[in-house]
């Protein structure tokens, strides 16, 4: 069974044999709630890839020790989630089940046809949320890397960043039930490509905005022949990219280790 995750920026320097001092609130979460002994394992993570191993050597109420006995990278395949605002608390289950399956980053997309909207204080709100069920997702799935939640953005801000994305060699990918081409059918000559995934609101992405979207220089794909709901798109275009690069084709232990990277 997989150890349990705690996220503390110690992880990022650490080595065989070093003692790291885990304090506050992930301390507390180990010991108090958790109840984790002296002898369990853990591992600690920096939310950037690094993961350091080992056993609880002390613990008491917001304070952990951990001897490292390894410490590995992560090898996550970049992937971010253009998630539309969708009503009914939608847009966060699908950050949630999308970052279980594999999401690095997160954009918040206010959608013309998004009835939820984030103005003000309210986006602030809503993007520390979002944050929120990362991290526990995160934590959830034994990962090593903190997807980061950002700032809400509209379509054009969107299409701005699309152009130079292409450019740079990532795979910026449409979720429309119209599109001629299947995601699974896409090739893919290196796993690790960055690759986007836009995915809309329970009313879809509108004909004005998936034009936009393609003419900034993203591909339209579809799933399948179903209609999947807001909350469920995200995560099983993420699953099914995930088989077709063939990042599930390895172990539990997806890592390498920490002095080869």
């Amino acid at each position: 069974m997989s150890a349990p995750v705690f996220i503390d920026p110690s992880a990022t320097t650490a080595a065989v044999g070093d003692l790291l001092e885990i304090t506050g609130a992930e301390a507390r979460h180990a010991v108090t709630v958790q109840r984790r002994e002296a002898g369990e394992r853990v591992d600690v993570v920096d939310g950037q890839g690094t993961r350091a191993s080992g056993v609880i050597e002390t613990g008491a109420g917001d304070h952990m020790t951990v001897r490292v006995d390894s410490v590995t990278r992560d090898a996550d395949a970049p992937v971010v989630l253009v998630q539309a605002l969708a009503k009914g608390g939608r847009d966060e289950q699908a950050v949630e089940s999308a970052v279980e399956l594999g999401a690095t980053a997160v954009i918040p997309w206010a959608a013309s046809r998004s009835i939820v909207q984030w103005r003000g204080p309210k986006a602030d709100k809503g993007r520390a949320k979002w944050q929120s069920v990362v991290t526990a997702a995160t934590k959830q799935s034994r990962r090593a890397r903190l997807a980061t939640v950002e700032a809400v953005a509209t379509t054009r801000e969107l299409c701005s960043r699309i152009g130079p994305a292409t450019a740079n060699g990532e795979r910026v990918l449409v979720l429309h039930e119209d599109a001629d081409i299947a995601l699974t059918a896409l090739e893919f000559a290196d796993s690790a490509t960055p690759v986007w995934l836009i995915v809309g609101p329970e009313g879809g992405v509108s004909p004005e905005e998936n034009d936009a979207l393609v003419t900034a220089g993203a591909t339209a794909v579809r799933l399948g022949p179903h209609v999947l709901r807001a909350s469920s798109a995200g995560p099983a275009a993420i699953a099914a990219l995930a088989a077709v690069r063939g990042n599930w084709n390895v172990g539990p232990a997806a890592t390498t280790d920490a002095d080869e990277t």
